[in-house]
């Protein structure tokens, strides 16, 4: 099962960019990862109904993937919760599991809609860098607890 993160725009903050990328690296070792930023859109309307071109790329490029989006409105999830839910989906045969996080304008409600399953982190008002960060952190933690290591602790 491959892991695909896709988040749109840069992460600004050097420091979390860094945590990143050394989850990211933490990741690969035991799992497949692909991390890509698409760019930023600019709606007129918070959760429009309509599929942005960026988004309908996108959801052209997942065809097959089980696509999570998080958001506030999504499931919470223990960190032991989620590192199941994992497990799960490799038991499965999931091809590919792909995570993405929208702007500070998050992805609109059709593409929402098009979810395999909406996510949310926290009820806690997170920046986008922040999501980021603490989405490659628990997609570690999962993979850490699945096998057992003790960094979960």
């Amino acid at each position: 099962m491959r892991i695909r993160v896709i988040w749109e725009g840069k992460t600004k903050d050097e420091h979390l960019r860094v945590l990143q990328e050394d989850y990211a690296a933490r990741i690969a070792r035991f799992n497949e990862i692909t991390v890509q930023e698409m760019s930023s859109q600019r709606r007129s309307s918070v959760g429009g109904r309509k599929l942005s071109p960026t988004e309908r790329r996108w959801i052209e490029r997942l065809k097959g993937s089980s696509k999570v989006v998080l958001d506030v409105r999504g499931r919470e999830w223990t960190s032991e919760e989620f590192a199941e839910w994992l497990g799960q989906r490799a038991v499965h045969g999931t091809r590919e599991v792909a995570f993405l996080v929208g702007g500070p304008d998050g992805l609109s409600a059709a593409f929402r809609e098009r979810a395999d399953l909406l996510l949310s982190l926290s009820r806690l008002t997170l920046t986008s860098d922040w999501a980021r960060t603490l989405l490659l952190e628990q997609i570690y933690r999962g993979f850490t607890i699945l096998r057992g290591f003790p960094y979960p602790r």
